[in-house]
């Protein structure tokens, strides 16, 4: 249930981080898969701490993968969150009255 929601919206997350670093990787923003990578998870997660940028020309990218990160964290933790309510609705028809 809950256990399998959460550990396939963090492999989501973890492919999303991954799929913006490679993009920026190979339009040549940074020149390392680490700086991709961190610059991908600061985003991603609408950090934003400032301290790599990307190139003028590809500043928009940055908005669109801190956007995306945004919209799919959010719409993820719906996913877990609706999870547990369906496994609560489920125990409390299995509980017998008292």
């Amino acid at each position: 249930g809950v256990m399998m929601v959460t550990v396939w919206a963090l492999l989501t997350i973890t492919a999303g981080v991954w799929l913006w670093a490679t993009t920026f990787l190979r339009l040549g923003a940074f020149t390392t898969l680490e700086e991709s990578l961190y610059f991908s998870l600061v985003s991603f997660t609408t950090l934003g701490y400032g301290d790599v940028l990307l190139p003028k020309e590809l500043r928009i990218l940055g908005a669109l993968a801190g956007v995306n990160g945004m919209l799919s964290i959010g719409v993820l933790t719906a996913m877990i969150i609706d999870t547990i309510r369906v496994l609560r609705q489920k125990q409390g028809r299995a509980a017998p009255l008292a």
